[in-house]
């Protein structure tokens, strides 16, 4: 029974702020579609949730940007994340709290979450959050979800013993894993850390 058993969760505004180490005014902005969509996708645990806003307040500059700043063209022609069409790197540049990137992803982000992200690739973001329409906010924050969900970061972030020292032994190993999943690398792990233990408090 246990195992079906939907979990809903309540994020605090103040969970929310310090784990992304965001403004309270980009908090509150993000807060009921954060809740809505870690509802959605499980991400309804305190290692779960602890890890999963580390992370996107890394990537969004503490729930600032909905939109990378460079212009996309260094993905051009990148088969990897198929863009096969002339004027896909710029098109399909990061866009949502965890910066979707390529026309392959951002089709399967439109398949999972039913709006067609492909011909309306802003939907997912508009450059800030003071720019964004509450309906890119809430495709921003789905779509954040959707990659961790997709990615099956819940699973490496069960393996997180957040009553242990983040910084050394099994508990930094997964949280390098999931920052490789995420980035491709470890740019800006000291700053993911950093937010992690930013909202460790309010998570234990």
């Amino acid at each position: 029974m246990l195992s079906i058993l939907k979990i809903n969760i309540m994020l605090t505004l103040g969970q929310l702020k310090e784990a992304t180490c965001s403004k309270s005014t980009y908090a509150s902005q993000f807060l009921p579609y954060i809740i809505e969509t870690c509802n959605h996708f499980s991400i309804n645990t305190p290692s779960r949730m602890l890890n999963f806003l580390a992370q996107v307040g890394h990537e969004s500059g503490g729930l600032f940007y909905t939109e990378e700043l460079a212009s996309g063209s260094a993905y051009e022609g990148r088969q990897d994340l198929g863009n096969t069409q002339k004027g896909d790197g710029v098109k399909f540049k990061g866009r949502g709290l965890i910066q979707i990137t390529g026309r392959a992803n951002y089709k399967a982000v439109s398949i999972a979450l039913g709006t067609d992200f492909v011909v309306n690739p802003t939907f997912l973001g508009g450059k800030n959050v003071t720019k964004c329409s509450n309906v890119q906010l809430k495709n921003a924050a789905e779509s954040a979800a959707w990659f961790w969900n997709s990615r099956k970061l819940n699973v490496l972030a069960d393996q997180i013993d957040i009553t242990k020292n983040i910084d050394t032994g099994n508990n930094l190993v997964v949280f390098k894993k999931i920052t490789k999943t995420i980035n491709g690398g470890y740019n800006g792990l000291p700053d993911r850390l950093n937010r992690y233990k930013a909202g460790l408090s309010y998570f234990l």
